[in-house]
């Protein structure tokens, strides 16, 4: 039986529509999985039925995280957010965690793990913390903007295999201060946290890149697949 891969769906709040950038199934397929999109929910009945059903899970791209979850007002350089989003990837969140059900995050994931687990983020990174690193690319984002290093020894460096890692980069926020629990696995050169993970769990792994943007060229990016797909196999 091949695991089953439950990815927290996109909002699109002006065609009040959810959707799924197909690179996210595609890199679960491509690595051994069954990637199916959730519905967007934060009952508890709801949120307990799917992770007892699902093998895995991703916490994927889209709006900003609500600031108030950090203990912050929001400024007028945040973006767009989703009270709807932040509310079930919290429910799934803690449920997936008391199961010990494997969970990747992916750019928006990171900081809403970081925030879900007490951390701060910057609301702009442009303005609190300006540097030489692209964090925002244009087009197209199958391809390296900026260099992250990576921490020997943590669960990233041990899937990947790579200290240093081209990377594509859209985002305009960051981790701040990080969360409890969480060990930052990799940086950026401006000292921005790439990725973070919970070294006490099965595997909590996530990374500010997109790996669902280029895994058709990079081979770390489909090892980051292929590692939770291989993670939520152990569950069957």
């Amino acid at each position: 039986m091949k695991p089953l891969i439950g990815l927290v769906p996109l909002f699109d709040s002006e065609k009040n529509s959810l959707w799924m950038i197909p690179g996210y199934m595609d890199g679960v397929h491509g690595a051994g999985g069954i990637p199916v999109m959730l519905p967007l929910t934060a009952d508890a009945d709801d949120i307990r039925t799917l992770v007892k059903q699902m093998d895995g899970f991703i916490l994927t791209g889209g709006q900003d995280v609500d600031p108030a979850l950090y203990g912050e007002a929001a400024s007028d350089r945040c973006g767009e957010i989703s009270k709807a989003r932040d509310a079930m990837e919290y429910a799934l969140l803690r449920e997936a965690l008391g199961r010990g059900k494997p969970v990747l995050g992916i750019c928006r994931g990171i900081q809403l793990m970081n925030a879900y687990f007490g951390g701060t983020l910057y609301q702009d990174i442009p303005t609190q913390c300006p540097s030489g690193v692209t964090h925002q690319m244009e087009p197209p984002y199958d391809r390296g903007v900026h260099e992250v290093y990576i921490n020997k020894g943590s669960l990233l460096h041990a899937v990947t295999g790579e200290e240093t890692l081209s990377v594509n980069s859209y985002h305009h926020q960051g981790i701040k201060t990080l969360g409890r629990g969480l060990t930052a696995s990799a940086k950026a050169a401006d000292g921005i946290i790439e990725a973070a993970e919970k070294t006490d769990a099965r595997f909590v792994l996530a990374v500010q890149w997109h790996p669902e943007l280029d895994f058709h060229k990079s081979e770390a990016s489909r090892r980051i697949f292929g590692a939770l797909v291989g993670a939520a196999g152990k569950i069957k």
